[in-house]
Formats: structure tokens, C-alpha cells, sequence
């Protein structure tokens, strides 16, 4: 991902930026040294270097020449800014280890580094603080626009008008804050949450715990609605008990699977918002001795790497995250041209995938 300015690593994105000025101020060969070499102006070197038809072959010659032997880069960045555009989009995600985000950065990177952009990417580590730092650092490095995903943190939209003030193109992806009137690529979390416990439910399983995360996040609403709806079709009654709000980590599915074993009747399937919480419900079962999917069904929603090696391989839904990246990425570039706030540059919505495998297969 050569267009990526910074990708997959812990520095924060004031830090890198603070980086890749002291880089540029480090680097001392300008047009201005190349013209005094030649005795001849700037602007000479710069149409020469850019094959100028007014520009004489041999002052071209010339001039490409000395730029190679003080090996001159030029700065794409300040002519990108000169001519209005830094050709730069700014993309904010939770985290970057997360493979669901990786996918959609690499969608974005295919599609974008086509056009001419290049990607400077920060990650928030789910906090408000961080979200609300990048966004001011993005806007003082003046990208053209702006990809995010919020933060669990996040609870209002204050610090999203930072952008829309200073004329910079917002859009969102996977995790959307309510009431928002930009373009957005989300998938369809509604229908991968029924899909999923419905198939535990036509596996046998009856008593379904959701570990929920957030209910302030609107993708995890959707998702337990999925998972009512797929419940009462059912005629199972849900009781609030049935419904844990669990960080969506390994040590929130490891709470969450213990506090089913101390309910009076205990659950025999988990289905978890997140893939990391169905590992800590996998491991925590592994200690106290329960059979999955004899004793227990777990599916989680992401579809991690991880999820087909582990035993049993955990049944989780596909986000489809490179297609996501490639829409909300495609969305911008469309807005850009059209320079409108048309249907076209709303929300999309991207239809989920259930991947069956054995935490879920009760019935083989």
C-alpha cells in the first residue's frame, strides 16, 4: 500500500504529522537550488521538470541532469496544495489492528490510489479524546476529505461540524452516530444478527443470550433488534436478564459467559456482537469443562481471521470490510465530480454474509 501514509502501527496521527513536516523540512533540494546551479529562474526548472513544450530540449536535459544528482524529490504534497487539492483523504478508524478495519483501508487504498489520493489514517483506540484530535489534525494537514467509523466513545456529533465548517467532505462507515444527513456505507447489522440466531434456533438451541455491547452505537441496536425479532418469530420471550451489554472483548465474553452459568436456567447458546467476545465465551467454556456445540452454541459477527481456527471454528457474520472500504471510497470520489448533495452520496447499505461453522452445528 504505497499510498498509504501511515498504516497498521501504534503512532498517533498528531505524532505522524508532526513527522512528516520535520521530514519535509529535512529535505533541502528545492527548484530554487537546481536554478542557481543553472543560472537560470524557478520557474524555468519547474517547466523543464514537467516537459514543458516551451522549454528548450536542452535546458531540459540540462535541468534533469542536476535534479538527478542532488536526487530532487519533488513535493507533491505543497503542488497539490498550490492547485487547491491535497489529494489526500483523511480515514479515522477504532482500531487499526482489527482485520474488519484493514479490509476496509485496503478497499479504500485499491480504489483511491487509482485517482491520485493518497490515505493518512488515525486510530482512535475507542476514544472521544482521540477522535476529536485526529479530526483537528486532519483538518490543520488539510485532506479533502474525511472516512470514519466513531469511536464507542462517541455520543454526539459537536466535533463532526469542525469538518463541514472548514469545507472539508465527511462520510462514515461501519459504526454511523445517529442523525446524520452525510454519505455513509454501513452493512445490513439487522439482518446478520437474525440470520445468525435464527440458525441457532433451527440447530435447537432455545435459551439465546446476546452479549450486546453499547446500546449508544447504533450498528449494536441493529443488531439486537436482529436478534428479537429472530427470537420472537421463535415465540421464545426475551426477559432483559437474556440480554448482557458486555464490552465486546475477551474478557467481556469470558463475563458474560459466567453470568449465563449462574442464571436458574442456563443458556445453551450465546450469540455475541463481536467475534473477540465469542473467543472469551470459547475459552472461558474450554476451562470449566462445557461442550460447544453439544452443551452450548456461540456465533459471533465480524468474521476475524481468527474465527476459523479455533476449535470448534466459530460461526460468525461477514461484514464484507474491503467492499465497504471500495463504496464509501467510490461514494467520495462521486461527490467530489458531482460536487452535490445528491441520493448518491447518502447511505448505502451492504447485505451481510453468515458463515456456518462448527461452534454452531448442534445438528450435524
Amino acid at each position: 500500500m504505497n499510498h498509504i501514509f501511515f498504516h497498521q502501527c501504534a503512532i498517533d496521527c498528531t505524532l505522524f504529522v508532526t513527522l512528516l513536516r520535520t521530514m519535509i523540512k529535512k529535505q533541502h533540494v528545492t527548484i530554487h537550488d537546481i536554478a542557481r546551479e543553472l543560472n537560470v529562474s524557478a520557474s524555468t526548472v519547474s517547466r523543464a521538470l514537467q516537459d514543458h513544450p516551451r522549454i528548450s530540449e536542452s535546458t531540459r536535459e540540462a535541468v534533469k541532469k542536476v535534479a538527478e544528482r542532488f536526487n530532487y524529490q519533488p513535493n507533491v504534497v505543497a503542488s497539490s496544495l498550490r492547485r487547491g487539492s491535497s489529494k489526500t483523504v483523511g480515514v479515522i478508524v477504532p482500531r487499526i489492528n482489527r482485520n474488519f478495519f484493514a479490509n476496509v483501508i485496503g478497499g479504500m487504498e485499491e480504489l483511491l490510489a487509482t485517482s491520485g489520493y493518497h490515505l493518512m489514517i488515525c486510530q482512535t483506540h475507542e476514544k472521544l479524546e482521540h477522535e476529536v484530535a485526529a479530526i483537528k489534525t486532519l483538518i490543520n494537514a488539510r485532506v479533502d476529505a474525511v472516512l470514519l467509523s466513531i469511536s464507542m466513545e462517541t455520543t454526539h456529533n459537536d466535533h463532526f461540524r469542525l469538518l463541514t465548517q472548514g469545507g472539508i467532505r465527511l462520510f462514515f462507515f461501519d459504526r454511523v452516530p445517529d442523525e446524520t444527513e452525510t454519505g455513509s456505507v454501513v452493512v445490513d447489522d439487522h439482518m446478520g444478527a437474525y440470520l445468525s440466531v435464527k440458525h441457532l434456533l433451527e440447530q435447537g438451541y432455545r435459551k439465546v443470550i446476546h452479549v450486546s455491547g453499547p446500546d449508544h452505537i447504533n450498528i449494536y441496536r441493529s443488531r439486537k433488534a436482529g436478534y428479537l425479532k429472530a427470537m420472537q418469530e421463535a415465540g421464545i420471550d426475551v426477559p432483559p436478564s437474556w440480554i448482557l451489554p458486555e464490552p465486546l472483548v475477551q474478557k467481556g465474553g469470558e463475563s458474560a459467559f459466567h453470568a449465563g452459568m449462574k442464571m436458574g436456567k442456563k443458556p445453551d447458546a450465546f450469540f455475541c456482537s463481536g467475534d473477540f467476545a465469542a473467543l472469551g465465551i470459547l475459552q472461558a467454556a474450554k476451562r470449566e469443562g462445557v461442550s460447544i456445540p453439544g452443551n452450548l452454541g456461540v456465533t459471533g459477527f465480524a468474521n476475524e481471521p481468527f474465527t476459523a481456527f479455533l476449535e470448534p471454528s466459530l460461526t460468525t457474520v461477514d461484514q464484507r470490510g474491503e467492499r465497504m472500504g471500495r463504496m464509501v471510497a467510490e461514494m467520495f470520489l462521486r461527490c467530489e465530480k458531482e460536487e452535490t448533495d445528491s441520493t448518491a452520496c447518502k447511505q448505502a447499505v451492504l447485505k451481510p454474509e453468515l458463515i456456518i461453522r462448527n461452534s454452531s452445528l448442534l445438528n450435524r
